[in-house]
């Protein structure tokens, strides 16, 4: 059975059983605390914990997931996998347990011919919670289970909560046993390999208290509503019905595991490592897939760094199955092929995230050229030194600051007779990821408690009126201070005010809040930000200016009209300039991101190289030229499946209802679905000033610009400063060029002078020292301190003259000198020194110990230094006690 087959089983199923049929919501998450989307049960939570009353009784979904947590266990046991699908069906309120176990039993043991998964109910096993009753004697009598395939677990597997104060509830999981094959007899109990867990069923009935872990926590009663949140996983199911060893080998991952197979001419299954290293990447492969096409593009920060992560094992994986060439090309295509059954926009979006990948792996691959380059040095210092051991911190530094991985490092140090000081890379790895959750957890800690939403929500939306007007009326339904919901706010506090209605903007889109006030009877409140918390409450931010507010008190927003006029203008920019994109280097240049505020935008496109100076000229005139024709700008609220047949953009990482607002610049030039504000014609945008543009990661680029009055006073500005050149240089405007240009030819020819009077004067100085030296040991030795000096590139002029002087002798020249307040010194060697045990690395750094810092390079010339100049003759003195020793 496919893969697609299964997920199309599953949702003909629930949907013939009165349940709504959601769509996937995107990887990317709307939670805050979230990266992504890590649950089927992620898009329902305002549902399921009742912030937001629920659209329909019963809901059913395919939805996709990424989860990283266990990724170094990806390819290693039969079930982790980063990418993965969650079957979920979802009660609220409506049926309960006996309902959720009923269906789940049907779908899998009924017959694929009648459409269910055609599971034996003798290979299927349960575990509940361990006092739940009440769902055991429902598997008997539902099921008919007997009582030894129905096994009582404890809080920490069978028990469901956030892991925060809320709802929470007992669970029962579905097992499928594989057979003694595959491991000891026992059931599920046993956590052993053979029993595959396929589906959890949790009964969301208790609200819990404070706690941490996950069973010690108080149960302070019932919910108002009891709620069904269940889920299938999709490629455990479809491994077990299609008879393959795990979830790699499915129809929808298995063609790019092949394909690596393949490429590097090793066979699956011949292997243990090599098979690791397909299944993950065939994993990371088809992950990195289903992101792009989501919209998530490669970086060093959050949502990217995981993609780039995933990118980077693979591209390692590869290299240690012996393929050093690109191969995303090859990879990306068969997992192409394998999943637009599924998911058909992956072939719509495949030419985007193409680009992607092939940046991303050529950038990598040059990091690898250059990370190999630092490790052979590394590795030559080592072994120079005399250690068996690459130091832990060179490895961490190559691992973080070049992404080079440490597969790789040992690999290479293996090769070169070296290990790797481990356990000072891992030590520094753990305190890396502790810095990295304390700022996760300070971040999160930040975040309120949405549950303090739900009761005003429940009361309906907040109705937004500020398409249409700057103030409007309202009512104050509610206050929050603190996290905590309030009757009351004073003078001096700032609260979160929920209002009935509101003509002030949340910030969405790329289009930051409003600025303005509220005000109303005895108060007066700075408006400091507005954001949705949850789907369609606006909270408003404030600072109590004057007097206290109450909860029902009448209260009037009022937009602050400046702001706005200019934000409208930035925003409307914001899509005149990427039709001008698109315009200028097609549809491909699609928009990956925007900011826009008052006089300002940015936007991000996939692009793969820089913007020639024309085509930067070219955009700023196309938009411009928009601006100068007046062009209509229309609003239209319609049905998102009729604003796509119109061709109207969606862009990435952006959530549309079934009901969207379609803003049109000049009719189809410029169509998207948006629901920002915007000016009422295109020449009320003004001027439009395209300031930079710039890399924003390996495909993709970003385009900055000033909007209306802005873009005028940097114009002016502009202006003012060639006014300024023109009468300091006495030179017309239109000759500013030239005149300039010929002040850096004559400036360049007059450094040039200096740099040759400079190196005659330094090469007077050669004779002098060639004739101090003298012999120390096995060596003749030029060992002088020059005072002060204007660069360390001097001091090595100097230092290779006199070596060539002296080459036909085991001589060693060591020169020190003070430059820019701190000491400088330069040791170079002739053959024949090298030969009789002279090496210039090592007397620098004997150097460099004295004079308070540090130094070393190669055995023919090194250089070194310190922060105590006084200390250059004491240097000097140590040198030669080397040298005589």
């Amino acid at each position: 059975m496919q893969t697609a087959d299964i997920q199309r089983r599953w949702l003909d199923f629930f949907g013939d059983r009165g349940h709504t049929v959601v769509p996937s919501a995107s990887l990317v998450s709307d939670d805050p605390s979230l990266l992504f989307t890590v649950a089927g049960m992620v898009p329902f939570v305002p549902y399921l914990t009742g912030v937001v009353p629920a659209p329909y009784p019963r809901a059913t979904s395919v939805q996709k997931c990424i989860r990283t947590n266990d990724i170094e266990e990806v390819g290693k046991t039969p079930r982790h996998g980063t990418f993965f699908q969650m079957n979920g069906n979802f009660s609220f309120g409506d049926y309960f347990k006996e309902g959720a176990i009923s269906y789940a039993w049907e779908l899998l043991t009924s017959s694929q011919s009648d459409g269910g998964l055609g599971f034996a109910e003798k290979d299927l096993w349960v575990t509940v919670y361990e006092d739940d009753d009440e769902a055991i004697r429902l598997w008997k009598s539902i099921a008919g289970l007997p009582d030894e395939r129905i096994q009582r677990l404890g809080m920490d597997t069978n028990y469901w909560s956030t892991g925060q104060p809320g709802p929470a509830g007992p669970c029962s999981e579905i097992f499928f046993d594989r057979g003694p094959a595959y491991g000891i007899d026992g059931g599920p109990a046993t956590d052993d390999d053979r029993y595959v867990e396929i589906w959890n069923l949790v009964f969301m009935q208790y609200l819990r208290g404070e706690g941490t872990g996950k069973n010690d926590f108080e149960i302070l009663g019932e919910l108002p509503q009891q709620n069904i949140d269940t889920g299938m996983g999709m490629e455990r199911v479809a491994f077990l019905t299609q008879g393959v060893e795990n979830m790699y080998e499915i129809d929808q991952v298995r063609p790019v595991l092949d394909a690596a197979a393949a490429m590097s001419g090793r066979r699956y299954g011949a292997d243990h490592g090599d098979d690791v290293r397909m299944r993950v990447i065939a994993d990371h492969v088809r992950s990195s897939l289903m992101l792009m096409t989501d919209g998530v593009t490669p970086g060093n920060e959050g949502r990217g760094y995981i993609l780039r992560r995933l990118l980077r094992r693979s591209i390692r994986a590869m290299r240690l199955l012996g393929v050093d060439a690109p191969s995303f090309e090859v990879l990306f295509a068969a997992s192409r092929d394998a999943m637009s059954a599924a998911y058909p926009e992956i072939t719509e979006h495949y030419d985007r995230v193409s680009r992607l990948a092939l940046g991303e792996e050529e950038a990598f691959l040059r990091t690898l050229t250059a990370g190999t380059s630092i490790l052979d040095l590394a590795v030559a210092e080592t072994q120079q030194q005399g250690s068996a051991t690459l130091a832990g911190d060179t490895a961490f530094q190559l691992h973080d600051t070049f992404g080079f991985p440490i597969d790789l490092t040992l690999e290479m140090a293996e090769e070169a007779g070296l290990s790797v000081d481990r356990e000072a890379f891992d030590r520094l790895m753990a305190e890396q990821r502790s810095r990295a959750k304390a700022d996760a957890k300070s971040k999160k800690g930040q975040l309120a408690d949405l549950s303090v939403y739900g009761a005003f929500r429940a009361a309906g939306e907040t109705r937004f009126l500020g398409y249409e007007q700057l103030e409007t009326e309202s009512s104050v339904l509610g206050i929050i201070v603190g996290g905590t919901s309030v009757d009351v706010a004073q003078e001096g506090e700032i609260a979160e005010i929920i209002l009935a209605e509101t003509t002030l903007y949340a910030e969405s889109g790329g289009q930051e809040s409003d600025e303005g006030s509220i005000v109303g009877t005895g108060f007066d409140l700075e408006v400091l930000d507005v954001q949705r918390p949850v789907a369609g409450l606006f909270s408003h931010t404030v600072q109590v200016r004057r007097g206290e507010v109450r909860v029902g008190a009448l209260a009037r927003t009022q937009v602050d009209p400046v702001w706005r006029r200019s934000a409208a203008q930035a925003h409307s920019a914001t899509h005149v300039i990427h039709a001008a994109l698109r315009q200028t280097l097609g549809d491909e240049a699609h928009q990956s991101g925007s900011y826009n505020k008052a006089g300002y935008m940015r936007l991000d496109f996939s692009w793969n190289q820089a913007l020639s100076a024309a085509t930067r000229s070219e955009l700023e005139e196309i938009s411009n030229i928009a601006v100068r024709d007046n062009l209509p700008v229309e609003t239209r609220v319609m049905g998102l499946d009729e604003a796509k047949s119109l061709g109207a953009m969606a862009l990435f990482g952006e959530k549309y209802g079934d009901r969207v607002r379609v803003v049109d610049i000049g009719g189809p030039w410029s169509r998207e679905l948006c629901a920002g504000t915007h000016v009422g014609s295109s020449a009320e945008i003004g001027m439009i000033s395209l300031v930079s543009e710039s890399s924003v990661g390996s495909a993709n680029r970003r385009v900055e610009a000033l909007v209306g009055l802005e873009a005028f006073r940097e114009f002016a500005a502009e202006r003012a400063l060639v006014q300024q050149l023109s009468a300091n240089l006495k030179t017309p405007r239109d000759q500013l060029v030239g005149r300039i240009a010929d002040l850096g030819a004559q400036l360049k020819a007059a450094e040039k002078r200096l740099a040759q009077l400079e190196s005659s004067r330094l090469s007077e100085k050669v004779p002098a020292l060639v004739a101090t030296a003298a012999p120390q040991g096995a060596v003749t030795v030029v060992a002088q301190s020059l005072g002060a000096l204007g660069s360390a590139d001097d001091l090595r002029q100097l230092a290779t003259s006199v070596r060539e002087r002296l080459s036909a002798q085991a001589a060693v020249v060591v020169l020190a000198a003070e430059v820019a307040g701190k000491a400088a010194v330069i040791v170079a060697t002739t053959p024949a020194a090298r030969e009789a045990g002279a090496k210039a690395g090592a007397l620098a750094r004997v150097a460099s110990g004295v004079l308070g810092g540090g130094g070393g390079g190669k055995d023919d010339l090194a250089q070194g230094g310190g922060t105590d100049a006084a200390a250059i003759p004491a240097a000097l003195e140590a040198v030669l006690a080397e040298l005589r020793g």
